[in-house]
C-alpha cells in the first residue's frame, strides 16, 4: 500500500502527498455553522495532524462561513513548504444555513480571492469547483473561469468535486482536472441523497480517475461507515484490534492507490484513532471478506 501519491503528475508542478490526509469540516459548529464549541482544542487538531504527517488539509470558505479558513490560518501560518491546502467554490451558505450555488464566472472568482485572503495565500495549490446540480451556469462556463484564474496564477491546480461520471468526462475534455473529490466510504459507494441535493459516488469514478491519474478524494468517508448492520466491517476490526472507522479508512487506503482519504474530526483523540489507520494493513482475504 503506497504511503504518498503525486497530485498532477504529469504536470510541470507535481504535488506529493501523504496518504491520509484532514478534512476540516467538522471542526466547525452544528450544521457546518459558526465557531468551534472548542476553539483551543480544534486549533490544537490542526497542528497535531501536522505533526503527525498529515500534509494535506481540506476546507472551504463556505464552512462556517470563513471558520476553517481562518482556523488553518491561525494554527498554521506560515504554512510549512510541504503543506497543500485544498479548497472548494461553487456554494455558499445562506442566513438559514441551506446551501445554494455560488457558481457564475463573478461568484467563483469572488470566492478565490475570499479563499486567498482568509489563507493568507498568494496562490492555492488545490482548488475544487463543487457542482449543485444542474443549474443555469453551463459546467463549461464555470471551469473556464477556473482555468482563467490558474492561467493568472491564482490557482495552481483545478480539481472537481460531487461530479457524475458523465460531468468528469466532459471536464477531461475542457482542461487538465488534477483531483475528484466524492462522496465515498465502504458502506456509501454511489449516490446518495441528501437535503442539499444528490451527491455522486466514488465508485462511479475511480476507474476513471486511475486511469488518467486522477486522485480521488472521499468526503464524508465516515458518515455511513458504522450501521449496525455492517458485520463484516466490524469482523474485520476484531481481527486486527482496530475500530470499524479505523477499518473503513483502511479499506479506501487498500481499495486504490489513487484514493486520499480526509477523515474529519472535532476531537483530538478521533484524530489520533483515524491516523492509526494508515498502519492497519488489509490482507487479500480482509479485501474479500469485505466485498
Amino acid at each position: 500500500m503506497p504511503a504518498t501519491l503525486t497530485i498532477a503528475p504529469t504536470s510541470a508542478h507535481p504535488l506529493t502527498v501523504n496518504r491520509l490526509g484532514y478534512g476540516t469540516m467538522r471542526l466547525t459548529g452544528p450544521e457546518v455553522w459558526g465557531e468551534p464549541a472548542n476553539r483551543p482544542e480544534a486549533l490544537q487538531i490542526l497542528r497535531t495532524a501536522v505533526e503527525l504527517g498529515v500534509n494535506f488539509i481540506d476546507t472551504a470558505d463556505y464552512y462556517g462561513e470563513d471558520v476553517t479558513n481562518r482556523l488553518i490560518r491561525e494554527a498554521l501560518h506560515p504554512y510549512p513548504s510541504n503543506l497543500v491546502l485544498c479548497t472548494k467554490v461553487g456554494a455558499t451558505r445562506r442566513p438559514d444555513k441551506s446551501w445554494v450555488p455560488f457558481n457564475t464566472p463573478e461568484n467563483l472568482r469572488t470566492s478565490i480571492e475570499n479563499n486567498l485572503r482568509t489563507l493568507g495565500q498568494e496562490q492555492i495549490q488545490l482548488v475544487h469547483l463543487r457542482l449543485m446540480g444542474h443549474g443555469p451556469v453551463p459546467l463549461q462556463e464555470q471551469l473556464g473561469a477556473m482555468f482563467e484564474m490558474q492561467r493568472e496564477g491564482k490557482i495552481l491546480h483545478v480539481g472537481l468535486s460531487n461530479v457524475t461520471r458523465e460531468e468528469l468526462e466532459t471536464g477531461l475534455q475542457l482542461g487538465d482536472i488534477a483531483t475528484v473529490e466524492n462522496m465515498y466510504s465502504y458502506a456509501q459507494r454511489t449516490t446518495v441523497q441528501l437535503p442539499h441535493g444528490a451527491n455522486p459516488g466514488g465508485e462511479e469514478v475511480l476507474d476513471l480517475c486511475e486511469q488518467h491519474q486522477i486522485p480521488l478524494i472521499p468526503f464524508f468517508s465516515l458518515l455511513h461507515a458504522l450501521p449496525k448492520q455492517l458485520d463484516a466491517i466490524g469482523e474485520v476490526a476484531r481481527r486486527h484490534n482496530a475500530t470499524p472507522a479505523q477499518i473503513n479508512i483502511a479499506w479506501l487506503l487498500h481499495r486504490s492507490p489513487w484514493i486520499l482519504p480526509i477523515p474529519g474530526t472535532s476531537s483530538l483523540a478521533h484524530l489520533r484513532e483515524n491516523l492509526g489507520a494508515q498502519n492497519i494493513h488489509l490482507t487479500a482475504e480482509d479485501m474479500a471478506y469485505l466485498g
